[in-house]
């Protein structure tokens, strides 16, 4: 004889199956979430995918510029300059402003200097070519003195020694190593002349891949001045301070 089951049980045993088919139905589409979520990161990949977009995100760690001065700067033109910018500003990682008839370019946030700056260091460790034209590069220099930023900063704290930041003018505005002096490319040979010739100097400008500072030295010591090139830059300066802190 089959046993006739309470009415109460009978309604519980509905409700749970019922509940299992709705628990399922609402299930996380996870991997949607998960397509949609890559599919945003991509689009910084994509963004970065460019020799020149990389460029023009460095010169703007440096401080805000406009059209004009980026194109100086990299060798393209304003209408090619225009459009890397654009899909930067597309990808949020660049903003604009209006200054008079110039439109002046920074970054989005101080977060994506660290993040390019991360990039050039992970590129380095894992692209053999890398470190090599960059070798290449400074066996050109072989005959300049390089000093450590921390060497280079109690230096000037102590006074024996002259720190010039030979980036341009803005740039230096924008934010220097304290204690630096501001004298870009263009003027440092007018500069040299004020100089007492036992004068020791140390020059600094974009950082690691900048090419300034070894032009800077090299000028400075045919002139006879003992001179040092510094491979940091006010990026690796703060941070020093943001360890010590």
């Amino acid at each position: 004889m089959t046993k006739k089951r309470d009415p109460i049980y009978n309604s519980i045993e509905s409700l749970n199956i019922t509940t299992g088919v709705e628990d399922m139905a609402h299930e996380l589409p996870v991997r949607v979430f998960k397509d949609e979520l890559y599919r945003q990161f991509a689009r910084i990949g994509k963004c970065l995918s460019s020799d020149k977009r990389l460029e023009l995100l460095h010169l703007l760690s440096q401080g805000p510029k406009s059209v004009e001065k980026m194109a100086d700067a990299t060798g393209m033109s304003v209408a090619n300059v225009s459009r890397h910018l654009q899909i930067l500003l597309d990808a949020n990682l660049v903003k604009f402003s209006k200054k008079g008839t110039y439109v002046i370019y920074t970054l989005a946030s101080p977060e994506i200097e660290g993040f390019i700056h991360s990039l050039w260091r992970i590129s380095e460790m894992q692209l053999g070519d890398v470190l090599r034209i960059k070798n290449d590069f400074m066996s050109h220099c072989d005959d300049l003195q390089s000093l450590s930023l921390a060497e280079a900063v109690t230096r000037v704290a102590d006074g024996s020694i002259l720190l010039l930041d030979v980036r341009p003018t803005d740039e230096y505005e924008a934010g220097h190593i304290p204690g630096a002096i501001s004298v870009p490319m263009e003027e440092l040979n007018r500069f040299m002349q004020t100089l007492p010739k036992g004068a020791q100097i140390a020059a600094y400008c974009r950082g690691p891949y900048c090419v300034f500072a070894a032009e800077a030295v090299a000028m400075l010591q045919q002139a006879g001045f003992t001179a040092y090139r510094l491979a940091e830059g006010v990026f690796e300066w703060r941070e020093q301070q943001v360890g010590k802190g």
